[in-house]
């Protein structure tokens, strides 16, 4: 209810209500109320507040307006090459972004395969453990790839590769121009993946494919790079990239 009534408050401010008692009046609320959850959304950078100007909307959500704009030009984008990457592998498909350090997913094609790899569109997951969180940590410095190993480690202690190790792989990756998950976040299931690139050289996005081990040995690993990369390269050209994934 404070959630919704929070919105509320937001959505009149976009309409030009700029004080309590304007606030108070369309939402049918005491200027108490009012005054709580503005002063939340103060503090929290959805709204900001002038003694001259009143209430405006504040710089978060032009944050949050950006990254939705960005997701869902990077869906629409992409989308079709996606399908086609699942068409020519029969695999499972996924398009993810770096959010709040996390794997964010924003996009999924199912494979046709008879067992078929769980992902949620809307979900998030560990950098470190998944392809596309590799993938995603491509382009960062050695500190920022401990930094990222040690937060991680602190939630979930147990994983197959220690410190020095993790950075080993991070480097023969970088070398390779793909990243793999190898029974790492779910047991037996595997994935390739590789980063979507902006016309800056950026990585925005990354793309994996992914399938139960049974499917994914280190032959079927190696031919499914070159997808990939090639799916990445194309959908990376689409946003100004002019090289080759």
């Amino acid at each position: 209810m404070t959630l919704m009534k929070g919105l509320d408050v937001l959505s009149r401010v976009a309409k030009g209500d700029n004080t309590l008692g304007k606030m108070s009046k369309s939402l049918g609320l005491n200027k108490t109320t009012v005054h709580r959850l503005a002063t939340t959304l103060v503090e929290a950078s959805f709204l900001n507040f002038s003694q001259r100007d009143g209430y405006s909307l504040g710089t978060k959500l032009l944050e949050l307006g950006y990254a939705a704009q960005q997701q869902i030009t990077l869906t629409r984008v992409s989308h079709d090459y996606l399908r086609q990457l699942s068409a020519d592998t029969g695999d499972t498909v996924n398009l993810g972004v770096l959010d709040r350090h996390q794997v964010h997913y924003i996009d999924k094609i199912p494979g046709t395969r008879r067992i078929e790899v769980r992902c949620i569109v809307g979900e998030r997951q560990l950098l470190r453990h998944t392809g596309l969180g590799k993938a995603l940590l491509m382009d960062e410095s050695e500190d920022v790839l401990r930094e990222v190993y040690m937060r991680e480690a602190a939630e979930t202690p147990r994983y197959r590769y220690d410190l020095k190790g993790w950075l080993e792989v991070m480097k023969d990756y970088r070398q390779r121009g793909y990243t793999m998950d190898l029974d790492e976040n779910e047991d037996h299931v595997r994935c390739v993946a590789a980063p979507i690139r902006d016309m800056n050289n950026h990585i925005i996005a990354a793309i994996s494919v992914s399938s139960a081990a049974q499917y994914m040995d280190d032959a079927r690993i190696d031919t499914l790079s070159r997808y990939v990369r090639d799916t990445a390269t194309a959908i990376s050209h689409e946003f100004g990239f002019k090289g080759q994934i």
